[in-house]
């Protein structure tokens, strides 16, 4: 059974009465999508729905689009029908030919940037706010994301490159929320990049929870048990591998191959790269 918008809303019949929904699609005829301008602000003002320039325009033409007390859920449009919730916020004044001055509603903040809807807003013209009981019960939820929609996503096993910066937030669940999933499917075979000297490690992950599983046991450790980062780790600290060391996938396998040939190819890379002598391999 699929879960509706107000199911996660909760608004009350005086709520929805009082309340407009807002598709902000592109800002006039060929103009920037809003979702490209919202993905420009600061994270604090997605965050907190207060991205001014990206919801609630108050006319349309002559006619205005909201009244003072009125609530307005504002959507930002994505790909196939679906529509990120960008604010919510009950309308104080409406200038002319200006954004309106709004006061954003604490309760739905959580949301923000996070809920994402289906709903085909159909042939309406370049009409873009309406009332929210016309889209209440079509309005589909698809996901709410455990942060905050960032615009990137999973792009592909064969381009997996990440500075320890990202890594630590794509495992801590501030970007990317797929990304995590993904490495946790598979097994492989991986190199980490010191930038600072251009030596190399060459390793395997062959655990349970595959590449996922052995990257968290860096940003736990920063060595991994490994002897000679162990040996690196004690000479420059914790801050030397969160400045200096990238992650990068250079084969992957499913979970159940044969962990025997994952290692055979991870050696095949120790050579290539000549890291036991010139590198942080130790064996």
């Amino acid at each position: 059974m699929d879960l509706l918008l107000n199911d996660i809303l909760y608004l009350s019949k005086e709520e929805i009465n009082n309340s407009k929904i807002e598709f902000n699609m592109q800002a006039g005829s060929g103009g920037q999508p809003f979702l490209d301008r919202w993905l420009k602000h600061s994270e604090r003002d997605k965050a907190n729905g207060t991205c001014k320039d990206c919801s609630y325009w108050g006319w349309y033409g002559k006619q205005r689009n909201f009244y003072p007390g009125q609530w307005v859920f504002s959507f930002a449009r994505m790909p196939e029908d679906e529509w990120l919730l960008i604010s919510a916020a009950q309308i104080i004044d409406t200038p002319a030919n200006d954004w309106a001055d709004v006061q954003v509603l604490d309760r739905f903040i959580p949301l923000f940037g996070r809920l994402i809807i289906k709903c085909k807003k159909g042939n309406t013209f370049s009409r873009y706010v309406f009332n929210l009981s016309k889209y209440l019960d079509q309005a589909i939820v698809r996901e709410v994301l455990p942060c905050v929609y960032s615009g990137e996503k999973f792009e592909g096993y064969d381009r997996v490159h990440l500075p320890y910066h990202r890594l630590s937030d794509i495992f801590n669940g501030r970007i990317l929320p797929t990304y995590y999933e993904a490495l946790k499917k598979i097994t492989g075979v991986y190199c980490l990049t010191d930038t600072h000297t251009g030596k190399l490690y060459i390793g395997s992950a062959t655990g349970e929870e595959g590449v996922a599983q052995r990257w968290g046991n860096y940003l736990d450790s920063k060595h991994g048990g490994n002897k000679k980062l162990i040996a690196l780790y004690e000479q420059k600290g914790a801050e030397y591998f969160e400045k200096y060391f990238t992650y990068t996938l250079l084969e992957y396998f499913g979970l159940s191959y044969d962990t025997v040939k994952i290692i055979e190819r991870e050696q095949y890379w120790k050579r290539c790269f000549d890291t036991i002598k010139n590198g942080y391999n130790d064996n």
